[in-house]
Protein backbone atom coordinates (compact mmCIF):
# COMPACT_ATOMS: atom_id res chain seq x y z
CA UNK A 1 0.00 0.00 0.00
CA UNK A 2 1.10 3.47 -0.45
CA UNK A 3 0.50 6.44 1.84
CA UNK A 4 -2.64 7.55 -0.15
CA UNK A 5 -4.04 4.18 0.49
CA UNK A 6 -3.19 4.19 3.83
CA UNK A 7 -5.42 7.68 4.62
CA UNK A 8 -8.77 7.62 5.70
CA UNK A 9 -10.67 11.11 6.22
CA UNK A 10 -13.20 11.27 8.19
CA UNK A 11 -16.37 12.71 6.58
CA UNK A 12 -17.35 14.39 9.54
CA UNK A 13 -19.17 17.46 8.84
CA UNK A 14 -23.22 18.33 9.16
CA UNK A 15 -24.81 18.04 5.56
CA UNK A 16 -23.94 16.83 2.28
CA UNK A 17 -23.20 20.06 0.60
CA UNK A 18 -20.67 20.23 2.85
CA UNK A 19 -19.69 16.79 2.33
CA UNK A 20 -19.42 17.07 -1.57
CA UNK A 21 -17.67 20.69 -1.22
CA UNK A 22 -15.11 18.59 0.50
CA UNK A 23 -14.71 15.56 -1.36
CA UNK A 24 -14.73 17.97 -4.70
CA UNK A 25 -12.21 20.23 -2.90
CA UNK A 26 -10.20 16.99 -1.66
CA UNK A 27 -9.92 15.29 -5.05
CA UNK A 28 -7.79 12.92 -6.23
CA UNK A 29 -5.35 13.62 -2.66
CA UNK A 30 -7.60 11.36 -0.87
CA UNK A 31 -8.89 7.94 -2.10
CA UNK A 32 -10.90 6.77 1.19
CA UNK A 33 -13.70 8.25 3.57
CA UNK A 34 -15.27 7.25 6.68
CA UNK A 35 -19.01 7.99 6.89
CA UNK A 36 -20.32 7.88 10.56
CA UNK A 37 -23.29 8.37 12.47
CA UNK A 38 -23.78 12.36 11.54
CA UNK A 39 -24.19 11.31 8.04
CA UNK A 40 -25.74 8.31 7.85
CA UNK A 41 -28.36 9.10 10.07
CA UNK A 42 -29.23 12.28 8.08
CA UNK A 43 -28.41 10.69 4.35
CA UNK A 44 -28.66 7.11 5.01
CA UNK A 45 -27.24 5.04 2.15
CA UNK A 46 -27.42 8.10 -0.65
CA UNK A 47 -24.40 9.42 1.29
CA UNK A 48 -22.43 6.34 0.45
CA UNK A 49 -23.75 5.97 -3.12
CA UNK A 50 -22.59 9.20 -3.63
CA UNK A 51 -19.26 8.80 -2.58
CA UNK A 52 -18.98 5.45 -4.27
CA UNK A 53 -19.70 7.47 -7.71
CA UNK A 54 -16.60 9.24 -7.54
CA UNK A 55 -14.81 6.07 -7.70
CA UNK A 56 -14.29 6.78 -3.51
CA UNK A 57 -13.54 3.92 -1.38
CA UNK A 58 -16.20 4.14 2.01
CA UNK A 59 -14.91 3.08 5.64
CA UNK A 60 -19.06 2.47 7.17
CA UNK A 61 -18.19 3.39 10.54
CA UNK A 62 -21.50 2.45 12.60
CA UNK A 63 -20.12 0.30 15.42
CA UNK A 64 -23.02 -2.00 15.21
CA UNK A 65 -23.56 -3.49 18.63
CA UNK A 66 -26.99 -5.35 19.34
CA UNK A 67 -28.06 -9.39 19.41
CA UNK A 68 -26.03 -11.75 16.71
CA UNK A 69 -29.28 -11.76 15.06
CA UNK A 70 -29.69 -8.44 14.57
CA UNK A 71 -26.17 -7.22 13.78
CA UNK A 72 -25.56 -10.11 11.50
CA UNK A 73 -29.10 -8.32 9.58
CA UNK A 74 -27.96 -4.90 9.94
CA UNK A 75 -24.59 -6.48 8.15
CA UNK A 76 -25.49 -8.15 5.27
CA UNK A 77 -27.65 -5.09 4.61
CA UNK A 78 -24.64 -3.09 4.50
CA UNK A 79 -22.94 -5.50 1.97
CA UNK A 80 -25.80 -4.68 -0.36
CA UNK A 81 -23.87 -1.37 -0.92
CA UNK A 82 -21.51 -3.07 -2.87
CA UNK A 83 -24.00 -3.46 -5.57
CA UNK A 84 -24.18 -0.83 -7.99
CA UNK A 85 -27.47 1.05 -7.79
CA UNK A 86 -28.77 0.15 -11.02
CA UNK A 87 -28.24 -3.54 -10.65
CA UNK A 88 -29.72 -2.75 -6.89
CA UNK A 89 -32.93 -1.81 -8.58
CA UNK A 90 -32.83 -4.18 -11.56
CA UNK A 91 -32.27 -1.02 -13.68
CA UNK A 92 -30.58 -0.34 -17.20
CA UNK A 93 -28.06 1.80 -16.78
CA UNK A 94 -24.82 3.09 -18.52
CA UNK A 95 -22.32 3.14 -15.50
CA UNK A 96 -19.12 5.00 -15.68
CA UNK A 97 -16.69 2.02 -14.38
CA UNK A 98 -15.58 4.28 -11.16
CA UNK A 99 -18.27 2.71 -8.69
CA UNK A 100 -16.29 1.69 -5.62
CA UNK A 101 -17.79 -1.43 -3.81
CA UNK A 102 -17.82 -1.21 0.05
CA UNK A 103 -14.64 -0.87 1.93
CA UNK A 104 -14.63 -1.61 5.52
CA UNK A 105 -17.33 -1.13 8.14
CA UNK A 106 -17.40 -1.74 12.26
CA UNK A 107 -18.95 -3.92 14.58
CA UNK A 108 -18.22 -3.29 18.80
CA UNK A 109 -16.09 -6.33 20.13
CA UNK A 110 -18.28 -5.67 23.21
CA UNK A 111 -20.89 -7.66 21.63
CA UNK A 112 -18.61 -10.45 22.02
CA UNK A 113 -17.54 -13.71 20.26
CA UNK A 114 -20.58 -14.78 19.17
CA UNK A 115 -21.84 -11.24 17.24
CA UNK A 116 -19.00 -10.74 15.60
CA UNK A 117 -18.52 -14.17 14.40
CA UNK A 118 -22.50 -13.63 12.85
CA UNK A 119 -21.24 -10.31 11.65
CA UNK A 120 -18.08 -12.22 9.59
CA UNK A 121 -20.68 -14.62 8.71
CA UNK A 122 -23.63 -12.82 7.69
CA UNK A 123 -20.63 -10.40 5.71
CA UNK A 124 -19.42 -13.53 3.76
CA UNK A 125 -22.40 -15.49 2.90
CA UNK A 126 -24.00 -11.88 1.33
CA UNK A 127 -21.14 -11.04 -0.34
CA UNK A 128 -21.33 -14.74 -1.99
CA UNK A 129 -24.85 -14.61 -2.64
CA UNK A 130 -24.45 -11.27 -4.73
CA UNK A 131 -21.12 -11.66 -6.43
CA UNK A 132 -19.39 -8.97 -4.83
CA UNK A 133 -16.26 -8.09 -3.19
CA UNK A 134 -16.80 -8.69 0.34
CA UNK A 135 -15.80 -5.55 2.80
CA UNK A 136 -13.46 -5.68 5.89
CA UNK A 137 -15.13 -5.92 9.21
CA UNK A 138 -12.96 -4.36 12.01
CA UNK A 139 -14.10 -4.49 15.58
CA UNK A 140 -13.78 -1.18 17.75
CA UNK A 141 -11.73 -2.20 20.59
CA UNK A 142 -11.92 1.26 22.84
CA UNK A 143 -13.08 4.60 22.10
CA UNK A 144 -10.02 7.37 21.60
CA UNK A 145 -11.80 9.69 23.69
CA UNK A 146 -11.58 7.51 26.71
CA UNK A 147 -9.13 8.24 29.10
CA UNK A 148 -5.93 5.68 29.24
CA UNK A 149 -6.19 3.22 32.18
CA UNK A 150 -3.45 1.24 33.60
CA UNK A 151 -4.98 -1.63 32.23
CA UNK A 152 -5.86 -0.67 28.66
CA UNK A 153 -3.14 -2.67 26.41
CA UNK A 154 -4.37 -6.22 28.53
CA UNK A 155 -7.92 -4.91 28.11
CA UNK A 156 -7.16 -3.79 23.67
CA UNK A 157 -5.79 -6.97 23.53
CA UNK A 158 -8.28 -9.10 25.15
CA UNK A 159 -10.71 -7.79 22.24
CA UNK A 160 -8.90 -8.29 19.51
CA UNK A 161 -7.66 -11.82 20.19
CA UNK A 162 -11.84 -12.01 20.50
CA UNK A 163 -12.06 -10.28 17.27
CA UNK A 164 -9.82 -12.28 15.63
CA UNK A 165 -11.07 -15.52 16.81
CA UNK A 166 -14.43 -14.60 15.76
CA UNK A 167 -13.17 -13.96 12.65
CA UNK A 168 -13.01 -10.30 12.25
CA UNK A 169 -10.50 -8.62 9.69
CA UNK A 170 -9.16 -6.61 12.04
CA UNK A 171 -10.27 -3.96 15.12
CA UNK A 172 -10.07 -0.26 15.42
CA UNK A 173 -7.18 0.60 17.99
CA UNK A 174 -5.16 3.94 18.96
CA UNK A 175 -1.98 3.74 17.66
CA UNK A 176 -0.44 3.80 21.02
CA UNK A 177 -1.68 -0.33 21.44
CA UNK A 178 -0.34 -0.61 17.64
CA UNK A 179 2.67 -2.39 17.92
CA UNK A 180 1.74 -4.75 20.82
CA UNK A 181 -1.65 -5.90 18.61
CA UNK A 182 0.76 -6.26 15.20
CA UNK A 183 3.09 -8.17 17.36
CA UNK A 184 0.71 -10.41 18.91
CA UNK A 185 -2.19 -10.83 16.02
CA UNK A 186 0.08 -10.74 12.95
CA UNK A 187 1.27 -9.01 9.69
CA UNK A 188 -2.34 -9.56 8.32
CA UNK A 189 -4.05 -8.05 10.87
CA UNK A 190 -5.71 -4.89 10.10
CA UNK A 191 -5.49 -2.06 12.70
CA UNK A 192 -7.04 1.30 12.12
CA UNK A 193 -6.00 3.92 14.04
CA UNK A 194 -8.45 7.09 15.24
CA UNK A 195 -7.27 9.59 17.03
CA UNK A 196 -4.36 10.71 14.43
CA UNK A 197 -3.09 14.17 14.64
CA UNK A 198 -0.04 15.77 13.02
CA UNK A 199 2.95 16.92 14.46
CA UNK A 200 2.41 20.31 16.71
CA UNK A 201 -2.01 19.68 16.33
CA UNK A 202 -4.94 20.33 18.31
CA UNK A 203 -5.90 17.27 20.22
CA UNK A 204 -9.38 18.59 20.57
CA UNK A 205 -11.30 15.76 22.94
CA UNK A 206 -9.18 12.74 21.89
CA UNK A 207 -7.51 11.47 24.63
CA UNK A 208 -5.04 8.60 23.39
CA UNK A 209 -3.53 10.55 19.92
CA UNK A 210 -0.47 9.47 18.12
CA UNK A 211 1.17 11.49 14.72
CA UNK A 212 0.84 10.12 11.80
CA UNK A 213 4.51 8.85 11.52
CA UNK A 214 4.52 7.41 14.71
CA UNK A 215 1.26 5.38 13.85
CA UNK A 216 3.14 3.84 10.86
CA UNK A 217 6.01 2.86 12.37
CA UNK A 218 4.06 1.15 15.31
CA UNK A 219 2.40 -0.88 12.79
CA UNK A 220 -1.21 0.91 12.01
CA UNK A 221 -2.68 -0.34 8.48
CA UNK A 222 -4.70 2.45 8.00
CA UNK A 223 -5.31 6.13 9.67
CA UNK A 224 -8.23 8.00 10.68
CA UNK A 225 -7.70 11.84 10.51
CA UNK A 226 -11.11 14.14 10.61
CA UNK A 227 -10.62 17.62 12.07
CA UNK A 228 -7.48 18.85 10.71
CA UNK A 229 -7.97 18.43 7.48
CA UNK A 230 -12.35 18.84 7.46
CA UNK A 231 -11.56 21.53 9.58
CA UNK A 232 -8.12 22.93 7.72
CA UNK A 233 -8.10 26.65 6.45
CA UNK A 234 -6.68 24.57 3.51
CA UNK A 235 -7.55 20.66 2.99
CA UNK A 236 -5.99 19.76 0.18
CA UNK A 237 -2.53 21.20 1.65
CA UNK A 238 -3.23 19.12 5.09
CA UNK A 239 -3.82 16.09 3.22
CA UNK A 240 -0.87 16.34 1.84
CA UNK A 241 1.30 17.01 4.69
CA UNK A 242 -0.21 14.03 6.28
CA UNK A 243 0.40 11.80 3.33
CA UNK A 244 3.83 12.96 3.48
CA UNK A 245 4.14 11.90 7.42
CA UNK A 246 2.88 8.62 6.34
CA UNK A 247 5.65 8.15 3.19
CA UNK A 248 8.10 9.36 5.39
CA UNK A 249 7.58 6.37 7.90
CA UNK A 250 6.86 3.89 5.32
Amino acid sequence: MNSQDRLIVALDVPGFEQARELVEKLGDTVGTYKVGFQLFTAYGPFIVRFLQAQGKRVFLDLKFHDIPNTVASGVASAVTLSTPVHEALGLDAITTGIFSPLFMLTVHTQGGVEMMRAAAQAALRRSSELGVARPFIVGVTVLTSDAAADNMETLVLERARMAQAAGLDGVVASAREAAMLRRELGTDFIIVTPGIRPSGGDVGDQKRVETPSSAIRQGASYLVVGRPIVQAEDPVRAANEILAEIQAAL
